[in-house]
């Protein structure tokens, strides 16, 4: 059996040889030999198909394109693939068989990204793609506004429109390089269509415009036109800028045109190459017999409702219904079922016609309004109070509810996209319910139209907002019609402005956005416009009969956002930019109102408004914060209903009001803790009572001693008769001893019986200091902004950072305690307390401790918004031991400690100084000796105790000293 294996083993073959060739690899040696055989006369000639690919490479904006058709998605009826760098686009197009029974041209087009054209798996639970994300459905907006003016009229058949994402290599938006190559593939396709277009992107930096920007130059660029023509007309403007002015906008667009133009001859020499004949389809169209019998009958009614201004949008609506009934009846009488089918469409021409004919011929609107005139304006802000900010602005017969919620950073909209920001900050949305034009609808999903609306007026203020290292929330605009007679998104800029500063929102300045249309005569021998005239502030029927809806909207320094969609096959470019100035001009006269009603961002100051606040913290106190799993941090949402966003060192809040802020800010301190500082007010609970006084844990897990003399303004004997284990108490720092142990006082937050003052400066009470930090607070004026923002500029901040201020309960001069830094010295050392000093074996963190302590500690009480200073730790101390001894000696040795305590070492028993009255307490008094010397003196028991005020002067001797180097003083009798 052995030798068999040997045998078997010397036998085997090298594993990468393969003895048996795979059957494809025997079909094709079949099929190569066979070629290279002599053909046998007698068999019948084959043929061999070979695919084929066409290829078209140019440059545009000293770029490399390539379009390309033949290699994939061959059963399309036209398919090109456009590559610039390397980001390639598929687009293809398809058209339904068979005869189209509609009055409409079924025009869709899809764009779509998938994460694998940037080497990525989607995140979703599926990890697949979903539905259309906001971005493709804009980007199919872009693809559809050019290409849809140039089919012929009457072509009613489906055509869809599909564009994929191949490849994506992040420096080129893919939405230009997929309308240019749906432009190629219709050009290809045998679907009539009056193309091809171009399509380009313009973008300008330091003043220099840049054709065909990267990503990285979009980022610091102020203007991203998108611009589509044909070879001698426009067809579609977007814009999005930084307060362009109207004359830099017109040389983009000027200088955009010719740029565009190079994509259109490289598509007809492809279309020479591989397209195929146009097909003939069947137009509807409507006959002229039918026209002049509804004309006859329908056109002097029509032109009759539409001079009378005083009908308004559903009085007119109504009046021209009942028009088309009456022909309709006649119609039905005389049994012309032809008209009948085409009655709605031959109307709306009839309409069509008489409105423009008097717009031209005399210069009169549908509601008798000038060409130039705006609707009269009507606007409201800060109209709920409970909002973070609300407007309702109304124009003509069109009104929109605006309203503002602001959020925590991390609130920010989550961008799935393969080019551009990974979130959004700023987010505009734009509903269009049925009731806003008194009809029955189903409210659905994503409507294309809607998120088109809500992204353009997004851009139009997205400029004014200020910047998101300085304002990093995030903004949601909800935008509601409630009445729509045309330029609904232009009313959402203006109520959005306005909701925006009714918010606090620091805008720099407000944004308004008005509708320009246009009504053309066009000479039927050569097809060029005769005449024209340009409408400001459109109505929604004008809009739907008149060949233009130009949406403009900017600043009163310049242009923030533009969209240009129009009807015919392209209007000539000087019309365009003609269209410019009056909008400039109506533009100026809706500010205007705007600012009488609101004219800068509103201080929101009452304790109804929802609060924002940023704390900074460390990483080990946010985990504290956060809990195992978070679960702290929803214990505290839960019981405050505030929200909080964790970022990177950064805790952001968010309030409903200002008492649920305060709710959370003092959850969060008590877990955490804030900047330990002389005066300031912190909430903590008894841990254990002793007879000298009691521990406190407070600001997150530190201690604290609460000495008896502190307990009270009256004399207390026992600890345990004013406070309890376990009891939750408001306490101010005083100060710390010099072992490091932070004074907390219980007295010095209640009010002195009888408002006498008192000159211990450890129990003067005052506010902690305001802290600045980065967030957001309305502000009334400019002004007051400035003096805070340098105010915060000027001094250090703590650790967390607060945007609101306690009330201060004093307002005489306080002392902070200051680090070593701070004060210009040298650096103190310092340690923490044993296990013997503080119960529960935790440690103290030590407070702020100076040398230079006595010219250093007095600060004015104006300076109080400096906010606290780094903390550093104390000087080093020995261990603490508790020796249980009278109460009395104890007092007097922990007081005379607290004022910083030295060794007498030049004083000696019976030594005889004249000292002064410093401190006077219950059972004894603490003396100046001089020379900064401190010692006790301690009442005598069962004796009269005389009146001494401070600053008396007194005969003393030292009779001993205490375990910690203290003068015990006796009183001398010279006598």
């Amino acid at each position: 059996m052995a030798s068999l294996l040997r045998v078997r083993s010397r036998a085997r073959p090298n594993p990468l040889f393969l003895r048996t060739l795979p059957t494809f690899l025997h079909l094709r040696r079949t099929l190569c030999s066979a070629t290279q055989s002599q053909p046998d006369p007698d068999s019948p000639p084959t043929t061999t198909k070979v695919l084929e690919s066409f290829k078209e490479e140019f440059e545009v904006g000293s770029r490399l394109i390539t379009l390309e058709s033949g290699k994939v998605a061959r059963f399309a009826n036209g398919a090109v693939v456009l590559g610039l760098d390397g980001t390639n686009v598929l687009s293809t197009v398809c058209s339904a068989r068979g005869d189209a029974v509609r009055d409409f041209l079924p025009l869709t087009v899809d764009y779509q990204e998938k994460q694998f054209a940037q080497g990525v798996i989607p995140t979703t639970y599926m990890r697949r793609e979903g539905a259309p994300k906001e971005r493709e459905l804009l980007c199919g907006r872009i693809i559809d506004r050019p290409i849809r003016p140039l089919f012929p009229p009457g072509f009613y058949h489906e055509v869809q429109v599909m564009a994929s994402v191949l490849s994506s290599d992040g420096n080129q938006d893919p939405d230009v390089l997929a309308a240019n190559a749906t432009s190629a593939a219709l050009m290809l396709s045998d679907i009539p269509w009056g193309g091809p277009i171009g399509m380009i992107r313009i973008g300008r930096i330091c003043g220099q415009f840049i054709i065909n920007p990267t990503m990285d130059e979009l980022s610091v660029s102020d203007l991203n036109l998108i611009y589509a023509c044909t070879r001698d007309k426009t067809l579609m403007i977007d814009v999005q800028a930084r307060e362009i002015s109207e004359k830099d906008l017109e040389a983009g667009i000027r200088l955009a045109h010719p740029e565009a133009i190079k994509y259109i001859e490289p598509q007809i020499r492809l279309a020479a190459k591989a397209g195929k004949s146009k097909k003939e389809y069947r137009l509807s169209m409507l006959s002229d017999r039918t026209m002049e019998k509804v004309s006859s009958m329908a056109a002097a009614p029509i032109e009759a409702v539409f001079t009378d201004p005083s009908y308004g949008k559903f009085e007119r609506g109504e009046a021209l219904d009942g028009i088309t009934q009456d022909v309709k009846r006649v119609l039905e009488e005389e049994g012309d079922e032809e008209s009948l089918k085409v009655l709605p469409k031959a109307v709306d021409t009839v309409r069509k016609k008489v409105v423009r004919k008097r717009i031209i011929a005399e210069g009169f609107r549908v509601d008798g309004r000038r060409l130039d005139e705006v609707r009269p304006l009507c606007c409201e802000a800060g109209i709920y109070s409970v909002l973070h900010g609300s407007s309702l602005f109304n124009r003509g017969e069109t009104q929109v509810l605006c309203t503002v919620t602001l959020g925590a950073p991390t609130d920010a909209q989550r961008l799935d996209s393969l080019v551009g920001p990974p979130t959004k900050r700023f987010m505009l949305h734009y509903s269009f319910p049925p009731h806003c034009i008194n009809e029955v609808g189903k409210r659905g999903g994503l409507n294309r139209r809607e998120v088109g609306h809500g992204t353009l007026a997004e851009k139009a203020l997205l400029a004014v907002l200020p910047p998101e290292d300085d304002f990093p929330y995030t903004v949601r605009v909800n935008s509601e019609v409630m009445a729509s007679d045309g330029s609904t998104s232009m009313a959402t800029v203006c109520g959005g402005s306005m909701a925006l500063m009714d918010a606090g929102i620091p805008v720099r300045e407000h944004v308004a956005g008005v509708s320009v249309g246009l009504i053309s005569e066009v000479d039927p021998s050569t097809g060029e416009i005769a005449d024209y005239r340009i409408l400001t502030d459109i109505l929604g029927l004008e809009d739907h009969l008149g060949d233009m809806d130009f949406k403009i909207a900017g600043t009163r320094k310049g242009v923030t956002a533009i969209q240009l969609d129009i009807k015919p096959a392209g209007i000539p470019v000087d019309i365009i930019c003609e269209c410019l100035e009056p909008a400039r001009k109506a533009r100026l006269q809706i500010l205007d109102h705007m600012e009488q009603e609101i004219s800068a961002p509103r201080n929101k100051d009452d304790s109804t408004t929802p609060r924002l606040a940023t704390l900074k913290y460390s990483n080990d106190a946010i985990r504290r914060l956060i809990g195992p799993m978070g679960a702290l941090k929803r214990k505290m949402e839960e019981e405050t209903g505030a929200r909080m966003s964790v970022g990177d060192g950064t805790l952001t809040i968010v309030a409903k009001n200002q008492a649920v802020m305060d709710k959370l800010l003092e959850k969060i301190d008590f877990i955490v803790g804030r900047e330990i500082e002389v005066g300031g007010i912190y909430k903590g609970v008894v841990t254990s009572i002793k007879e000298y006084g009691a521990f406190v844990e407070f600001n997150g897990g530190q201690q604290g001693l609460l000495h008896i003399s502190e307990l009270s303004h009256e004399p207390v004997s026992r600890v345990a008769d004013i406070v309890s284990i376990g009891q939750q108490l408001s306490l101010m720092c005083i100060g710390q001893d010099v072992r490091g142990n932070i004074k907390l006082s219980l007295k010095a937050v209640k009010p002195r019986p009888g408002g006498s003052e008192t000159d211990d400066v450890g129990e003067v009470s005052v506010a902690s200091a305001k802290e600045t930090a980065k967030i957001w607070a309305p502000v009334g004026d400019e002004s007051k902004a400035e003096e805070q923002q340098n105010s915060a500029s000027d001094f250090p901040i703590g650790k967390n950072e607060l945007g609101e201020a306690k009330p201060a309960t004093s307002q005489v001069p306080v002392f902070l305690i200051r680090s070593a830094e701070e004060c210009g010295d040298e650096k103190s050392t310092s340690s923490n307390l044993t296990s013997e000093d503080t119960p529960k074996n935790k440690r103290r963190e030590p407070i702020h401790k100076s040398k230079s302590r006595q010219s250093q500690d007095v600060m004015d009480a104006s300076s109080l918004h400096s906010g606290p200073f780094p903390r550093t730790n104390a000087k080093k101390s020995k261990n603490l031991k508790q020796k249980k001894s009278s109460s009395h000696l104890e007092e007097c040795e922990k007081e005379a400690e607290d004022k910083e305590a030295v060794t007498a070492k030049q004083l000696k028993i019976g030594t005889k100084v004249t000292s002064k009255v410093h401190q006077i307490r219950s059972h004894g008094l603490v003396l100046d000796l001089g020379g900064g010397l401190k010692g006790m003196y301690r009442f005598e028991e069962n004796s009269d105790k005389r009146n001494f005020k401070i600053g008396e002067e007194i005969r003393v001797a030292c009779s001993s000293f205490s375990s910690k180097g203290i003068p015990v003083m006796t009183m001398v009798d010279e006598d």
